[in-house]
């Protein structure tokens, strides 16, 4: 608490304070878009083979200006088993005779078909331009959608990897500044990409800076808040991330250009360059790196920011070493992870978390991934997702007080899990009640991990099981190439693994109420496991 103690001197909550978190909250409204922001600029739009005899207009009228536009398709283009035009294939030849076919004759020998080695043509009245369009990435090629959704996502694993380290090495507010201008940089880049492969490039750079201004900006919020304001700051930076989504449908409806779409979220970050230069470094991060004299003088700018006269009188560096001479104590003591393994209780407690977090980061990124699997109308979606995720982290706050952590992480992954098996094997009809499924799934998923978000600042092994999280986020796009195989399996797997993870939180104990222990012994000397090492962040 020595450090609160300087901090309340400085102003816990005062104009510093509400400028950071305010910029904090705009810039992850602007950065979470880029997460998803291919539930638009990779929407898939519908299409068919191109063939001359409708799209060459070239091609004489004198054979076809007497047939309408679906009687050449229909002698064009297979039918599917919907009795839809094929997508991926076309007729060898016109089919004449298919005019004149009886419904009910069954004995025509079925005519020979082709891929689209002419290309395709695609319906712009929803979507003028997306990379699909833009690479023809459809038929044999759609998996290259999950490709680029899993690079961006495996950029954000190495990234919290690599710009931890340099957080480290280099402090907090240096290298949020740094992933915020190259954010903004690559992805304005990626909107001027001449081939799929420089975009797939420029998407996992892109990921590589997302996950690390989440959080730093999250680090450095909970470090110049007071401790009885914290929560209120928690709740905040996590509400910003919702409303991004809901931001993003909004502007998707308004921008239905890819490129376009891509520079209203990009550019924007740039700019917030400005401001950001303003924030203050980490203070247990000078103190760690033996720069008491920096970080008195960080601690004097915040005072004199939120008005506080006499700063300099006040907060001397002797005065300041004196006070936090605990924590320099403490932080010259480095625990080994090798301790683990000296740990039974803490490894079978840690596998159960990481599975349940890495499972519900499938879940999670299967659903918010794949608007367009869900429904037709994937703004409404957008902005219906960002609404139940909001309030979903607001109902497990008032769930985690009364129902307790375990209860809370069972109930809604069992409710997800229920939801998205049900919605799976609903036919496209019953539109309204797959809208409602899909939304309850993905609020219980949301409401699952706010349990362990919301005690971020509590666990031992934050770190470990966030890397899990992760790997889900990795895995979630992956899974979609199932569908080549079958249109239901993909959704299987995510209701099933929600399942699973609600299984797993069955062998840990209860903690509400419980006291939060400080080491890995006290976790092993006792019957009931740690607060911090359950709290899911």
């Amino acid at each position: 608490m020595s450090f609160d103690e300087l901090l309340d001197q400085a102003g816990g909550l005062g104009r510093f304070q509400i400028f950071q978190l305010v910029l904090f909250c705009v810039t992850n409204i602007l950065t979470y878009p880029h997460i998803v922001l291919e539930n638009f600029t990779a929407a898939t739009p519908d299409h068919r083979c191109w063939v001359q005899i409708l799209d060459n207009d070239t091609v004489s009228g004198n054979v076809t200006g007497t047939l309408s536009q679906d009687a050449l398709l229909r002698i064009s283009i297979p039918l599917d088993s919907n009795l839809r035009p094929e997508k991926c294939r076309r007729f060898i030849h016109p089919q004449w005779q298919l005019l004149h076919l009886n419904e009910t004759d069954t004995n025509t020998a079925e005519p020979d078909t082709e891929p689209c080695v002419d290309g395709w043509v695609y319906d712009r009245s929803y979507f003028p331009s997306t990379i699909i369009t833009e690479w023809d990435l459809v038929c044999e090629s759609q998996s290259l959608k999950s490709v680029d959704q899993t690079l961006f996502m495996t950029g954000s694993l190495l990234g919290s990897l690599i710009y931890s380290l340099l957080s480290d090495r280099f402090g907090r507010k240096v290298v949020y500044l740094w992933c915020l201008l190259q954010l903004g940089i690559v992805d304005t880049a990626a909107a001027f990409a001449p081939t799929f492969l420089i975009y797939c490039i420029l998407r996992f750079w892109a990921g590589l800076s997302v996950a690390t201004i989440m959080i730093n900006s999250f680090c450095l919020m909970s470090e110049w808040t007071m401790s009885q304001r914290k929560s209120v700051g928690i709740v905040l930076i996590l509400s910003s991330y919702s409303i991004g989504q809901m931001f993003l449908g909004g502007l998707a409806f308004a921008i239905r250009k890819w490129y376009t779409l891509h520079l209203a979220v990009s550019i924007p970050l740039l700019v917030l360059l400005l401001p950001s230069r303003k924030l203050v470094e980490s203070f247990r991060w000078l103190i760690v790196r033996n720069q008491l004299e920096k970080g008195v003088k960080e601690l004097r700018r915040v005072a004199h920011i939120n008005g506080k006269k006499n700063a300099e009188e006040t907060l001397t560096i002797e005065f300041v070493k004196s006070t936090i001479q605990k924590e320099l104590d403490a932080v010259q003591v480095k625990p080994s992870i090798f301790q683990l393994f000296h740990a039974p209780k803490v490894i079978m407690r840690t596998c159960c978390l990481c599975f349940f977090r890495f499972s519900n980061a499938v879940t999670f990124y299967g659903l918010v991934l794949n608007l367009q699997h869900l429904g037709s109308n994937i703004f409404l979606f957008q902005v219906l997702f960002g609404a139940i995720m909001l309030t979903a982290s607001f109902v497990s706050l008032w769930t985690l007080n009364y129902m307790g952590r375990r209860t809370n992480q069972i109930f809604f992954s069992f409710l997800a899990g229920v939801s998205i098996l049900v919605n799976t094997f609903l036919p496209q009809e019953m539109q309204t009640l797959r809208v409602s499924l899909a939304t309850l799934g993905v609020g219980s998923v949301s409401a699952a991990i706010t349990g362990y978000v919301i005690h971020q600042t509590e666990s031992t092994l934050g770190g470990i099981i966030s890397g899990f999280h992760r790997i889900g986020a990795i895995v979630a796009p992956l899974l979609m190439t199932f569908l080549g195989y079958s249109l239901h399996l993909p959704w299987i797997i995510y209701g099933v693994i929600t399942l699973l993870s609600g299984l797993v939180i069955l062998p840990l104990p209860e903690t509400r109420n419980q006291p939060l222990a400080n080491t890995i012994q006290d976790v092993e000397n006792k019957n009931e496991v740690m607060h911090g090492l359950i709290s899911y962040i």
